[in-house]
């Protein structure tokens, strides 16, 4: 089963936790990769597909739209503190909407990550009280796993029904 994990990403901390949710779902024994949007040539060469995004941008992929057909699961990333590990954190409502739109099967939130050295005006001004690095990695393959077995649960059903079917007398 080929998964594709896409992502937006502008310091850099989603797109390792897109490689993260890549590699524990090969470990999982899927054959899953990590592409950025511009990267992706076509959603339809995947069986499923993992969308992640930055919550500081508000902003998903030009492919969303083609989701509709597999199944598809969201993460955020960016909260700067420990709250995504402690609790769960809802997606925002543009999120929100954008799984409905595509009848996503779930959605998780991961701690940020923001470097000491961070460029950009936003960035600087929010260094001095929240660089630090607050992704958990087990949380990641927590979840990375649970994606894997819906995957192969749902390919045991049709595999399933699929032999019922062909053993049915008609």
């Amino acid at each position: 089963m080929r998964i594709l994990i896409t992502y937006g990403s502008k310091l850099g901390g989603t797109r390792e936790i897109a490689g993260q949710l890549a590699s524990d779902l090969r470990d999982e024994g899927l054959d899953a990769e990590a592409l950025a949007p511009e990267d992706v040539g076509d959603v339809r060469a995947y069986d499923a597909v993992i969308v992640g995004g930055g919550l500081y941008a508000n902003r998903w992929h030009r492919h969303a739209q083609e989701l509709r057909e597999r199944p598809v699961w969201f993460f955020s990333s960016g909260p700067l503190d420990d709250s995504a590990s402690r609790e769960r954190i809802p997606p925002t409502a543009q999120v929100r909407a954008l799984m409905e739109q595509v009848g996503a099967r779930g959605h998780e939130t991961f701690g940020g990550r923001l470097a000491r050295d961070a460029r950009g005006f936003i960035a600087r001004s929010m260094v001095r009280e929240h660089a630090g690095d607050w992704r958990d990695s087990g949380q990641i393959a927590r979840w990375a796993r649970g994606v894997a077995a819906e995957l192969r649960e749902a390919a045991s059903a049709r595999a399933g029904f699929e032999s019922a079917s062909q053993e049915s007398p008609r």
